[in-house]
């Protein structure tokens, strides 16, 4: 039987106007070929690619209420079924919903507050509006997250038992199954995954220590590899006499590890097998940064070459270059995380990340003491790497322990500490300034923010 050279409708678009839906040449060709299914697939995303640019544009699905198909029709030796027809239509549909959202997972302390473990939301990317918040699994003090690269498995460090790390498994509708936990070491305050989602590593705050772990196929932790406790101190008799991991991460490469030390200004760095998790100190075994900084976090450039230290107890940020062959970095600048304008008494920094473009750093500012100061400081990323201050805006919430920037760029989700919410800003596509969108959600003291797409 030939195949027809047009295939009309009695479909009509917003305006009331009769539509045709015509077979190309192209699929014409295919339909006489041995390759049917392949023709009916690209007639049938034809068909759907119509309707949704048109009907379902201006009436979603209303438009299939008055539909009159002349089907089945047929192609070649294929036929194509109304209800097939339709079926692809609300697939296509219901992906490109799916595609406007991110999910992201809030990490909680839940010792003085209405939490209860580990949260998970969505994040339209095209609005910037955040969905309801659902508790995904419940936890004790799940204060710090982490993804496997697959996003299959998610591990947090509780104070279960002075210290451990848990594994849960990521279920289907984003809520978590516990698989198991381990003893982490004294105080886990952050965890990170490497890129082979094989191994686990957490900054043991209280321990001021580093511990290595690797888990089995279905996610669960198998056994620890190795603790590695650090020793030295620094300037502030305070809060730097001993050390203070508080942070670790994988480079690109996944042959380096770094791990910030508040109590000694240290940033220590390992050569990492993937293979077995073993960890061996790197030469150098670290980098500085200025006396009495307090090194928190650290953020890579989206190319690698530079990395970006927040002084916790400094409100500064260190510039390193990175090598990215032997992994050593070195110092090129020190900047100050607030405006010179503003009385740092009382503020320190927690979160830093780099946006996803490589152009711009955000670091947030908590103001500890409830003075209103609380803010994120956005900074240009120069060609060499070093940083020239933007702005200095509002963060929103009060205590800004935690936040993350969406795979897209567009947003940048903040959460409150001490006011029990969490506010997503809008990133300026140009300039990287952020603007508040109003958009909030409560959750009892979040403290970290991850994007499944992350």
């Amino acid at each position: 039987m030939n195949v027809p050279r047009k295939t009309p409708t009695d479909a009509s678009n917003s305006h009331g106007e009769p539509c045709i839906i015509r077979m190309t040449p192209q699929l014409m060709k295919k339909a006489n070929t041995r390759n049917v299914r392949m023709a009916r697939t690209n007639f049938i995303a034809h068909s759907v690619a119509f309707f949704v640019s048109d009907a379902s544009a201006s009436r979603g699905l209303s438009g299939l209420g008055r539909m009159d198909f002349p089907l089945p029709i047929r192609i070649g030796s294929s036929i194509i079924r109304p209800m097939k027809f339709i079926y692809a239509l609300l697939l296509l549909v219901g992906f490109n919903a799916r595609a406007q959202t991110e999910r992201f997972y809030v990490g909680t302390y839940t010792d003085k507050s209405p939490s209860q473990g580990i949260y998970v939301g969505t994040l339209d990317v095209a609005t910037g509006k955040l969905g309801p918040l659902e508790l995904a699994t419940p936890a004790k003090n799940p204060s710090f997250l982490a993804l496997t690269p697959n996003g299959k498995y998610l591990y947090a460090v509780t104070s279960t038992n002075g210290g451990s790390v848990a594994a849960y498994r990521v279920e289907a509708d984003g809520h978590l199954a516990r698989l198991n936990d381990l003893p982490s070491g004294n105080g886990g305050c952050h965890v990170a995954v490497d890129a082979t989602g094989r191994n686990v590593f957490v900054a043991n705050y209280g321990g001021g220590s580093i511990a290595s772990f690797q888990t089995q196929a279905n996610g669960a932790l198998e056994k620890r590899i190795a603790l590695i406790p650090f020793t030295g101190t620094g300037p502030d008799q305070k809060r730097q006499t001993k050390p203070y991991a508080h942070s670790t991460y994988t480079d690109a490469s996944n042959r380096h590890l770094y791990a910030c030390d508040l109590g000694t200004d240290s940033v220590w760095l390992f050569d990492l097998d993937a293979q077995t998790g073993t960890l061996v100190p790197a030469n150098p075994p670290s980098a500085k940064v200025p006396p009495g900084s307090g090194p928190r976090h650290l953020a890579f450039s989206s190319d690698q070459s530079f990395a970006y230290v927040n002084g916790e107890m400094g409100m500064n940020v260190t510039a390193f270059v990175h090598n990215r062959k032997t992994g050593a970095l070195t110092a090129m600048q020190t900047v100050s995380s607030l405006p010179p304008d503003v009385d740092s008494n009382g503020m320190t920094t927690a979160e830093i990340f780099c946006h996803p473009s490589g152009k711009w750093l955000y670091v947030s500012n908590r103001d500890v003491i409830g003075h209103g100061r609380d803010s994120l400081t956005v900074y240009s990323i120069g060609a060499h790497g070093k940083l020239t201050w933007l702005q200095n805006a509002p963060a929103g919430v009060k205590v800004p322990r935690g936040f993350n920037i969406d795979p897209t760029g567009r947003w940048l989700i903040v959460g409150g500490q001490s006011d029990n919410q969490i506010t997503a800003h809008r990133i300026d596509a140009v300039t990287g300034k952020l603007s508040p969108t109003g958009q909030t959600v409560a959750v009892g003291a979040p403290v970290c923010v991850i994007f499944a797409g992350h």
